[in-house]
């Protein structure tokens, strides 16, 4: 993450304890439940919240943060609005244009986007760990992230498919920057190509009708992004086609771990100590397991 480790002498002002989950709606958020089964794990008596705030709103409530505040998660629709307040960016953040973690240190914003490596890890745990073809469903922001997390695991090719085709291109213009062959399909075309595996960026309970059948069955396993209303029409499909189907659960439990990397050692790369135990205390808080 070029450009945003930091030295141990500025680590040692890092004495805020103050975090949070901002976004609107927030009611939702397991964020709480996870970032508080980390902290007890490693020792910290850090609080972390939630606040509901929408994109009007944000860079006031920003603002009026003190220096109590370590740093703050964000979810929609705050996260594009976060990259352009963000002082500095990593690379994951800059390819995406959006933030879902801010660190707030010596006068500074830094801006991470967690979602991208929670969901290339999320799609190794279930045994994506080297798809050549994916295919993604939707062209909104999460698609962006759900993009570069396929080329992060060294896809040559993604077909994204969306109600409107045309909303495609910037990722076209993406893929082509991440080296990456991007094509676009209506999201209800005849025919799909086989696919190792399948992300679903839709709203939660969007049903695609009749295509879903079709697109579970050449789809390799599904990753639908919400973890809310299980399982969703297009998990039903996958049942139905005897594939394997997962709900966001796993992209959010390790999004949450990279953050709480970003918050105790500012780098989303580097491991924490006991990291195995803080994530199966995670694990257990999100899952049940």
């Amino acid at each position: 993450m070029a450009g945003l480790v930091l030295g141990a002498p500025e680590l040692g002002m890092l004495t805020a304890t103050e975090l949070g989950v901002w976004g609107d709606p927030i009611g939702h958020s397991r964020s709480p439940l996870l970032h508080a089964a980390a902290y007890e794990v490693l020792g910290l008596p850090w609080s972390y919240g939630r606040r509901q705030v929408d994109e009007a709103g944000f860079e006031a409530a920003l603002d009026g943060l003190d220096a109590t505040w370590r740093g703050l998660s964000l979810t929609m629709p705050l996260k594009q609005v976060a990259a352009r307040t963000a002082t500095a960016l990593d690379d994951d953040a800059r390819r995406t244009g959006a933030v879902n973690t801010l660190l707030l240190v010596t006068g500074e914003r830094r801006g991470f986007n967690t979602d991208v490596g929670g969901l290339a890890r999320a799609l190794t745990e279930i045994g994506v760990s080297a798809p050549e073809h994916i295919r993604i469903l939707g062209a909104g922001a999460t698609a962006t992230s759900a993009l570069v997390a396929a080329a992060r695991l060294g896809a040559q090719r993604v077909e994204v498919r969306a109600r409107r085709p045309e909303a495609v291109r910037p990722l076209v213009e993406r893929g082509a920057s991440l080296g990456v062959q991007v094509s676009a399909e209506a999201l209800d075309a005849a025919a799909p190509h086989a696919v190792h595996a399948t992300i679903a960026t839709l709203p939660g309970g969007t049903d695609v009708g009749a295509p879903a059948e079709a697109l579970a069955s050449v789809g390799g396993p599904l990753v639908d992004v919400v973890y809310g209303g299980w399982p969703t029409p297009l998990a039903r499909a996958w049942e139905r086609a005897g594939a394997p189907a997962f709900d966001g659960r796993a992209m959010l439990l390790h999004q949450a771990l990279l953050q709480v990397r970003v918050f105790v050692g500012a780098d989303a790369e580097a491991p924490l100590d006991r990291e195995d135990d803080v994530l199966a205390a995670m694990r257990a808080a999100v899952m049940g397991d």
